[in-house]
Formats: structure tokens, C-alpha cells, sequence
């Protein structure tokens, strides 16, 4: 039997799936590591920690079995933007700065300021935003002068995990397209971008086409893992993009919308095309020739749980006693209560928001409160507050010329049929759902039987790997919803000047 195997190298664990010739999987692990706040808003890793749990995961999957020979092909994938430094020596020189360390708000600002906002996007498609990698050398520049001279290579952390695995210095054009060093339109690194933060160019990973075999398994890994010496590695892909493979995105037309934490709304395009303000992501897709743009919003199921939790004792309390799920118990009562809640809205920036506002001061409000709202009402509104905040996006691809047919979810969100159909409401387009449940690490392992010439194309794999298990078809409530969207968007510009606002009064007294 031939196996696939994915990695996915997360902000909390790294993950490893098994899956054979046909999709189905066969064995799944995770191996937790620590993160680091070392003050606030800053965020680090230690690499050896991710390259440890990396081993004990694929150990865990290979098990006891003579399953290693029947491994064909490896995939990585993994949290994206973090800076990875290594000296000549191929040693790692300070922790990982990772994509959720809000430390370099100056240097983003310094970097626009020098080439201009245009020039960067059109250099790389994107803002620069704390959370690349760009800016991140450049703080280490400015601030660890002793680091930054010992420097040899930057890598990205699923590609560090490469170097261990394999002793290449490689990455792909998913994770590569969130360095703001990439030239995403031409799938290249950008000199102009290189030359003008004076960052060398040999310095950096050759990139490749995330299916492409890049480098196989070093012995010295091989004994580590239980691995074969040998084996393909393949590019992989960003953790967005080796989740949308995963859920089949990977065809112009239809979209994923992800209900976890945060939102991401992932559409595949068969051209580069770019936000003009760049209130979208433009990425270069794990689909060759492909890319793909995103809208994320910071606080999407984030925003039911932390509502279960302030505002759902008794629900709990219910689950409790019932063995039900508290969020089950919410949703009931919720489903009572008429499309629109009667003109209740529920803003949903209870940690800021990036797409389409990216503003770090935007806050949560409950809108148009009433005394005939109950307990049911404010729960709907928050429901379906979320569905328009991901509207927000689909509507900044629709008006790119995107044509979305079909939207695939995922995510703990995803569960509550509720949910679904307040989805393909407010989108005013069918909701499906998948049979795969395993994220980015699943898409890691069908690019790697793409890589090892199991599937002769990344659409084949999905093909033949992942089926829809159900769908949700808009009803008459999308034509209520159609009207009470505008309300919605009309919130935010004009409460933009008092979050800032009441932001200052707040930190005087935090």
C-alpha cells in the first residue's frame, strides 16, 4: 500500500497525518510546544522544539508497523511569516519571531514610508503588515546588531523543519508570498524589495512550486524518524493554502470560508490579481499557476465562544446536566427568533479586525438594543454579525471579477446547522461541507503524492481524495439579509473616529 505523509508545523503543536493513495487516513499526531512572550505583544518559539515534536509525531503515525518503506512522499506545511535565523553553521541564532508578534508596528511604517504604499504593493501584493517577515529582520537589524551580523540564512519555520529533515535550504511560493520579499505576480523573489532593505539574496531559500520534490530525507533524519533515507520532500505549502487543497479549493469559483478562532475567507484565482488597496491577501496558491486571495477577520467563532462564556451560564449549566453541547443549547433558542433579530447587529472586533478594517482599535457592539430583544436575539445577532463580517471579504473578490459559486466550510463553526444556513443567507450562495477534517497537514499530504507521482496533478488528488458530505442552499431570508448588510457596513466608518477615540481615553487608565 503507498502512504502520503503531511506535517503541519502550528503555532501550537506539529501535526502529522498519514493518509494512503485514496485520501482516507490512516494515522494522526500532534506533539504540543510552548510559545514565548517574552514582553507584551511580542511572540517566539524555539525552532528545536518544533523539529522535536516534528520526530515524535511521525514516530507516533509510523508506529510499530513496517509502514516506512510504503511512504512515497512528505509534505510540510505550517504557521507562516516567522523568522528563522541560522549562522554558517547551519545553528539557529535567536528564537523565532512568529507571525502573531506585533513588534515591528515602526519598521512596517518605515518600510512603507521609503518606497511608498503603491510601490509595495505592487512589488508584492500586500501592505506590509507586523506580522511578515520583512519587517522582522529589519527590527533585528536595529535592535540585535550582534545577531544580524552572524546571520547566514533566514528561513520560514515549516521550512527550518525541512533543513532538519532533509539538509536543503528550500521553500515554495505559498509561504514565501508572506515574507513582503516575494514578487508574487512573477512567483519570484523581488530584487527591488531585497536591494532596497539591503537584505542579500543569498541569504534566502531557492524557492520552487509547492508540489515539486525539492530534496528527500537525510540519513542522519531518517535515523530520527523512522523515516526512509531518500524519501521526496515536497515543497508544501502555507498553512492556508495547504488547508484550502485540503477542502479542495483549488479551482477558480469555489471558496472556503473557515469558522475558527479567526475567519478566513480563501478564494483560488486562475490570475494575479491584487486589492487595489490591499485590504485582501495575494498570495501565490500550492496550485502552480494558480494564486489565491484572503480576508481574514480576527474574532469569527472567537466571538460565539467568548459570548458562550460571558453570557452562557445557564446554557452551560443546561449542557451540564443534559450532556449536551452549550453551544447546541444556544443555538436552539436562537433559531427561534426571525432573520435580522429584529434591527439587532452584532459588530464582531472583539480583537480589532484586519479585513476589510485594518484596525487594531476596533471594538465589539451590540447595535440597535431594544426592550422586545431577549437572550435568543443577541445571540443570532452575534451569528450573524460574523456571516456579514465574512461577507466583507467575498464581496472585495466579487468586486475583483471573482465569480464564487460555491463556498466550502470549515471549523469548529461549522458544526451548527444554524450557522450553515445563516451563511448561505447572507452570502446569497450554497454552503457545502467536506469529509476532511484534518486541515493543512491533509493538503501537506496530497501535495506530497502529487510531488511523488501518486497524482498527476493537485486537482486529481482532490479528486480523488475529498467529497462533499452536505450542502446548505440559501432560503428567503437571504433577501432580508440583503437589506440589513448595508447597515452593517455603515457601522464601522462611522464609529472608525470613536474606537480610535475612546482607545487613548482606555490607556490612561489600563
Amino acid at each position: 500500500m503507498t502512504y502520503l505523509l503531511g506535517i503541519d508545523v502550528g503555532t501550537t503543536g506539529s501535526k502529522a497525518v498519514l493518509i494512503d493513495a485514496d485520501g482516507v487516513v490512516r494515522a494522526s499526531a500532534t506533539t504540543e510546544y510552548p510559545m514565548y512572550t517574552p514582553r507584551p505583544l511580542w511572540a517566539e518559539q524555539n525552532p528545536a522544539d518544533w523539529w522535536s515534536a516534528t520526530v515524535a509525531s511521525i514516530r507516533r503515525v509510523l508506529g510499530e508497523g513496517d509502514v516506512a518503506p510504503q511512504v512515497a512522499g512528505v509534505g510540510l506545511t505550517g504557521q507562516m511569516h516567522g523568522l528563522v535565523l541560522l549562522d554558517a553553521a547551519g545553528e539557529v541564532l535567536r528564537p523565532c519571531i512568529m507571525w502573531n508578534d506585533q513588534r515591528t508596528a515602526s519598521q512596517c511604517a518605515a518600510i512603507t514610508a521609503q518606497l511608498g504604499a503603491e510601490t509595495v504593493l505592487r512589488l508584492t501584493g500586500n501592505p506590509v503588515l507586523p506580522g511578515f517577515t520583512a519587517p522582522k529582520i529589519v527590527w533585528v537589524r536595529e535592535n540585535e546588531p550582534e545577531v544580524y551580523a552572524r546571520i547566514a540564512r533566514v528561513l520560514l519555520p515549516k521550512d527550518y523543519v525541512r533543513y532538519r529533515l532533509t539538509g536543503g535550504f528550500f521553500s515554495e511560493v505559498s509561504d514565501a508570498s508572506g515574507t513582503s520579499l516575494f514578487d508574487v505576480g512573477n512567483r519570484r523573489w523581488s530584487d527591488e524589495m531585497l536591494q532596497a532593505l539591503e537584505i542579500p539574496r543569498e541569504w534566502l531559500p531557492e524557492v520552487t512550486e509547492s508540489p515539486v520534490a525539492s530534496a528527500q530525507v537525510s540519513a542522519e533524519a531518517a535515523r530520527e524518524t523512522g523515516l526512509l533515507a531518500g524519501t521526496p520532500v515536497v515543497g508544501g505549502g502555507g498553512d492556508q493554502a495547504a488547508q484550502a487543497v485540503g477542502t479542495g479549493i483549488v479551482a477558480e469559483g469555489v471558496v472556503s470560508a473557515t469558522l475558527g478562532t479567526s475567519g478566513v475567507v480563501f478564494a483560488a484565482s486562475e490570475t494575479y490579481r491584487m486589492e487595489p488597496q490591499g485590504l485582501l491577501h495575494a498570495f501565490c496558491h500550492a496550485v502552480p499557476g494558480q494564486w489565491h486571495l484572503m480576508g481574514v477577520m480576527l474574532s469569527a467563532a472567537g466571538s460565539f465562544r467568548w459570548y458562550r462564556d460571558t453570557l452562557g451560564d445557564a446554557e452551560r449549566a443546561i449542557a451540564a446536566e443534559t450532556g449536551r453541547d452549550a453551544y447546541d443549547v444556544l443555538t436552539e433558542a436562537a433559531a427561534g427568533v426571525a432573520p435580522g433579530c429584529e434591527g439587532l447587529i452584532f459588530l464582531p472586533y472583539l480583537t480589532g479586525e484586519r479585513t476589510p478594517y485594518p484596525d487594531p482599535n476596533a471594538r465589539g457592539v451590540f447595535f440597535g438594543l431594544t426592550l422586545r430583544h431577549s437572550k435568543a436575539h443577541l445571540t443570532r445577532a452575534v451569528l450573524e454579525g460574523v456571516a456579514y463580517g465574512l461577507l466583507d471579504s467575498l464581496e472585495l473578490m466579487r468586486a475583483l471579477g471573482l465569480a464564487i459559486e460555491q463556498v466550502r466550510v470549515s471549523g469548529g463553526g461549522a458544526r451548527s446547522a444554524l450557522w450553515r444556513q445563516i451563511l448561505a443567507d447572507v452570502f446569497n450562495t450554497p454552503i457545502v461541507t467536506v469529509n476532511v477534517t484534518e486541515g493543512a497537514a491533509y493538503g501537506a499530504a496530497l501535495l506530497a503524492g502529487v510531488g511523488a507521482g501518486v497524482y498527476p496533478t493537485v486537482a486529481a488528488a482532490c479528486e480523488r481524495a475529498i467529497r462533499l458530505t452536505g450542502e446548505t442552499q440559501p432560503g428567503p431570508a437571504a433577501a432580508i439579509y440583503a437589506d440589513y448588510y448595508p447597515r452593517y457596513r455603515a457601522l464601522y466608518p462611522a464609529l472608525k473616529g470613536e474606537f480610535a477615540a475612546l482607545a487613548q481615553v482606555v490607556s490612561k487608565y489600563i
